[in-house]
């Protein structure tokens, strides 16, 4: 690592917001329980328990492909780069209708989706707030 670039680190360490922080990190957190639930899928479709193998192993990498989005996202907003914040927010989005769905499942789905839910309001207010537009450069345009 370069000198200049341990310094840039350094300073966008410390001019990072802590809402830019938050949003960065459950970004970060919903990506990995997406990892997770598809090497589960995974593992049951290798198993065998699925009454469709098809259908198991096409779920488990629909589940890790889109695991990449809010990873990358959480990365670019722990950065501060400015292309980071669409992603994130168009994730976040598409995180309320799954969670209203899971809402009417049995078990423990219901726990899910609050915790789903909570997660991407609180990573829209926290990417929405004008501290968090201008730590990644977005904001009105002059001229």
């Amino acid at each position: 690592m370069s000198e200049k670039s341990a310094e840039e680190t350094a300073r966008s360490v410390i001019e990072r917001p802590r809402r830019v922080s938050v949003a960065a990190a459950l970004s970060g957190v919903q990506g990995l329980v997406l990892v997770v639930l598809g090497i589960v899928m995974t593992g049951v479709a290798v198993a065998g328990d699925s009454a469709d193998l098809a259908q198991a192993v096409t779920g488990a990498v629909t589940l890790l492909a889109l695991a990449a989005l809010p990873l990358a996202a959480g990365r670019g907003l722990w950065l501060l780069r400015r292309w980071s914040r669409g992603p994130a927010v168009i994730m976040q989005l598409l995180a309320l209708p799954i969670a209203f769905t899971l809402l009417g499942s049995g078990g423990l789905w219901p726990l899910a989706a609050v915790a789903l839910a909570a997660s991407a309001v609180t990573v829209l207010a926290c990417l929405m707030n004008p501290t968090a537009t201008e730590a990644l450069g977005i904001g009105p345009r002059e001229g």
